[in-house]
């Protein structure tokens, strides 16, 4: 055929001839196929079709003629009259007698290969100078899904030839200085996936926000792909981690349930090729992938990363389409083409913190954060696109959802935020493209926020973004990591939200000094584990009805406790694999046990909580063993399961000798067994007792993490909740640094680790002096305060 060519007979070599998505489709399918990635069939229109399609009609030169009157893209209406006005001439024309004939006779050729009289296409268009290593526009062209039968392939075929001057393109291709008239449009036909029925997303093969590379992201909803990409949908969101992943463990490190409240399907009759309707309750509070299906698509998304890393010569992280077939349950690939944000940056070592100054303001909203950035403005809320010239520069931009219409407005705004939609919906792609912060999926925005209001988006704060009313100040700092001094010992980070964990693993650290797990259980579980274990307890039915909606996902509530803990684990250690990564273990006081879903009906009311049923105490007390089995599990799993040998365990508050050993044969029972897989079992040095008795402890245990909270508390007799007490709570007290140096030291003699990760060395710059002077091994510092500790120890 002199204008059609199958995808199986295309290379990467053709982008010039069918585009980067046709020829990317057909180097897959000659090249990934042999290993199990699964990709449609289907064929591509070449660009030699498109320019006898124009000639044919006589439309160069009028198309020409037409586009000579923008001379500004900025200027909105002038760009919408003469993109409009070559859509409109470009459907207009008909198709050569040869060139119809061939494209009828490929699609004859695909219906028989999948056996149907007319098959099912998906039909897209494919710029011959898309995805260039700086810039992939999202849907700067146009997509016709469920088209069937002659007819409407070739009026799809038109309106797709008709979309390379959509005025997203317009511009795109007058910002990246390619003439209008040197791009061409092959237009791909592929055979559908029956994803409607099932489930279809994204994935990246890095981290979409932070750059981090050792992650797969997918994101899944049900139905057809666009509900992700339109943002109509917050989708389900998985993330892998790829160097266990090849080892062949099942390492999925989180798994995020969206709220997937529509989807698109094919529609019948005269309603159109597709249409929205609602999911079910069953859909919307269920995932949309097993965890089989997960591990299968990222390990065909990492195939495809190696292959095209291969081929470029450097590692080329890949935004992959992937859609479930309802007929045969496999999984297909879609779309693969390289990710152009974080793919084509040059390493420079250069790292940029925003931190809010002061109190902040009202919060009025909180979504998902693109960018890691701050910025303040104006409020513009749009509800139509027709609307968007009223937006200004260095406005904030609010609205429904963007979609590729809105891309011209969108590169004048200093921010975005939309009430729909999650971290790979169209507003957010374009927003890091861009470089702006956008805030995706704040519900009810458009109604929260008003127009000429000044408002503060803080994205800097990991995976949720946080609306403030009002202009607040902020700092920027930047920081050129190469330069930061390496000192002779280990710098590590405290850290609690594992959706902070792949930010901060780019901090110059040696590793997570302490993990805190509480944050897990309070924000992500929300459910007391006695509540899981011992329902039949709760006498509350309001109660009951919260922990069946948070845990109903899973059909067993205890899996939903340690799959969720161990993500929350998982999310951290893989985040600075394979540096160590010590986890303590719970530490709730019993009041705040009591204030998690259930917990009232679990835990006692003590006047003194601090000093009461906490830590070590609780994990093999008939009260709370069941619980503290939980949890074991989880951290089983996090090591076995999913490969992360980097965790280390920590025992918080172990009062004596006897405790310790309790608790370490209760860890045994559960396959936690110092020593095995190579699992250390460390402990909080954080009582008297610990240290007046260091040398016995270092017999049960594998080395020592200061508490100097607790230590400072029980050493003065100081409870450091009170206000009152305040000026006698300061760990530089001549009594706390004896304690210290006696517990560095008995480290030290016995030869086991030794670390401090309480608060001290954050705040007081002589203390940390002071402990590296004993030749502590580690400290551990609040992530705000890293930089600013080795700064001082640049010469």
């Amino acid at each position: 055929m002199k204008f059609i060519k199958k995808f199986e007979h295309l290379t990467i070599d053709d982008v010039p001839l069918v585009g980067g998505k046709n020829a990317s489709l057909g180097q897959m399918i000659r090249e990934l196929s042999k290993k199990d990635v699964l990709i449609p069939a289907g064929f591509a229109t070449t660009s030699q079709a498109y320019w006898y399609y124009l000639d044919y009609n006589n439309l160069r030169d009028k198309i020409k003629a037409i586009m000579g009157q923008l001379t500004d893209v900025n200027n909105i209406s002038m760009l919408q009259k003469v993109g409009q006005e070559s859509r409109d001439l470009l459907k207009s024309g008909t198709f050569p007698d040869d060139l119809c004939r061939e494209i009828v006779q490929a699609y004859k050729e695909l219906s028989d290969y999948y056996k149907q009289e007319n098959c099912d296409v998906a039909v897209r268009s494919s710029a011959t100078a898309e995805d260039l290593p700086t810039a992939s526009f999202a849907g700067q062209q146009e997509t016709f899904l469920n088209v069937i039968g002659e007819q409407q392939l070739l009026e799809s075929c038109k309106k797709c030839i008709a979309s390379l001057f959509t005025n997203r393109a317009i511009v795109y291709r007058v910002q990246q200085g390619f003439d209008h008239f040197d791009i061409a449009l092959s237009v791909g036909v592929q055979k559908m996936i029956r994803s409607d029925r099932a489930s279809s997303g994204v994935a990246f093969s890095l981290d979409t926000e932070t750059g981090f590379a050792d992650s797969v992201m997918i994101n899944s909803s049900y139905g057809l792909g666009e509900s992700i990409v339109g943002g109509l949908v917050v989708p389900d969101e998985f993330v892998v981690h790829k160097p266990t992943l090849i080892k062949g463990f099942k390492s999925i490190i989180k798994k995020q349930l969206g709220d997937k409240t529509v989807k698109i399907v094919y529609a019948h009759g005269d309603n159109g090729l597709v249409q929205k309707v609602l999911t079910t309750e069953h859909e919307q509070t269920h995932f949309s992938l097993t965890d089989d299906e997960v591990l299968t698509l990222a390990r065909h998304v990492l195939i495809i990363e190696q292959h095209y890393s291969g081929i470029k010569g450097s590692w080329s992280p890949m935004d992959v389409e992937w859609a479930k077939d309802s007929d045969d349950g496999k999984i297909y690939i879609i779309q693969a083409r390289p990710e152009t944000i974080h793919g084509s940056k040059k390493e420079n070592h250069v790292l940029i913190q925003y931190n809010l100054k002061g109190n902040s303001g009202e919060e009025l909203l909180t979504g998902q954060s693109i960018g890691q950035q701050i910025v303040s403005g104006i409020a513009r809320v749009i509800e139509d696109v027709r609307d968007i010239d009223q937006v200004k520069e260095g406005d904030i931009l609010v609205t429904q959802m963007t979609d590729p219409d809105w891309v011209p407005v969108m590169k004048r705004a200093a921010g975005i935020i939309t009430n729909r939609g999650g971290r790979t919906c169209h507003a957010a792609i374009v927003s890091r493209e861009l470089g702006i912060p956008a805030i995706v999926g704040a519900y009810n925005a458009t109604q929260k926020i008003k127009t000429g209001q000044s408002i503060t988006m803080d994205c800097s704060r990991g995976s949720e973004g946080f609306i403030y009313d009002d202009v607040l100040a902020f700092e920027t700092k930047k920081i050129v990591l190469k330069t930061l001094p390496k000192l002779s010992i280990k710098v590590m980070v405290n850290l609690a939200d594992p959706a902070s964990a792949f930010r901060i693993s780019q901090l110059p650290v040696d590793g997570v000094g302490l993990a805190r797990i509480e944050f897990i259980i309070n924000n992500i579980i929300k459910v007391h584990p006695m509540a899981l274990l011992k329902p039949a307890t709760i006498k509350d039915v309001t109660v009951i009805e919260k922990i069946d909606k948070i845990t109903a996902a899973y059909d067993d509530k205890l899996t939903f406790f340690v799959d969720s803990l161990a993500q929350g684990i998982g999310m951290i250690a893989a985040a600075f694999y394979p540096r160590k990564v010590i986890v303590r273990l719970s530490d709730f006081k019993s009041n705040e046990y009591r204030n998690l879903i259930g917990g009232e009906f679990f835990e006692p009311e003590e006047e003194n909580p601090m000093i009461g049923f906490r830590g070590a105490s609780r994990y093999y007390h008939e009260k709370y063993s069941e619980a503290f089995a939980l949890e074991c599990k989880a951290l089983k799993k996090v090591r076995d399961e999913m490969g992360l040998t980097n965790v280390v365990i920590m025992v918080p508050f172990v009062r004596t000798l006897q405790e310790g050993q309790l608790v370490l044969n209760e860890m045994c029972k559960y396959e936690l067994v110092q020593g095995k897989n190579d699992l250390e079992i460390i402990m909080m040095c954080e009582i008297p007792s610990n240290v007046i008795l260091i040398d016995k402890f270092c017999e049960i245990f594998d080395g020592i993490s200061i508490g100097s909270n607790d230590l400072t508390q029980l050493t003065l007799g100081v409870d450091r909740d009170s206000a009152l007490l305040a000026e006698f709570f300061d760990e530089r007290d001549l009594a706390v640094k004896k304690m210290l140096q006696l517990a560095v030291e008995g480290a030290k003699r016995n030869n086991v680790y030794s670390g401090i990760c309480g608060q001290a060395p954050s705040d007081y710059p002589e203390i940390a002096e002071f402990l590296m002077d004993l030749g502590i091994d580690s400290l551990s510092l609040n992530p705000d305060t890293v930089i600013s500790f080795l700064l001082r120890y640049h010469k």
